[in-house]
């Protein structure tokens, strides 16, 4: 999951838990939906900015000659 995928996963689950007026879709609780929606975002987030921190593309390449 990418930056932009887990914002779409926080506002998509922010709009459910909070804007939509409760009972819309019957059987569902979209509010508990809403939270998750809004946790895995979070979660996805943490983790894409984590792996974005850890990737290193400047790395040294070493190389060296063998001594005969």
């Amino acid at each position: 999951m990418r930056i932009g995928a887990s914002i779409v996963l926080i506002a998509v689950g922010a709009i459910l838990a909070w804007a939509v007026a409760p009972g819309l879709i019957p059987f569902v609780d979209q509010v508990l939906i809403g939270y998750i929606l809004m946790g895995v975002g979070v979660l996805g987030l943490v983790i894409s900015l984590i792996m974005a921190a850890s990737h290193r593309p400047d790395r040294v390449v070493e190389h060296r000659e063998r001594e005969i």
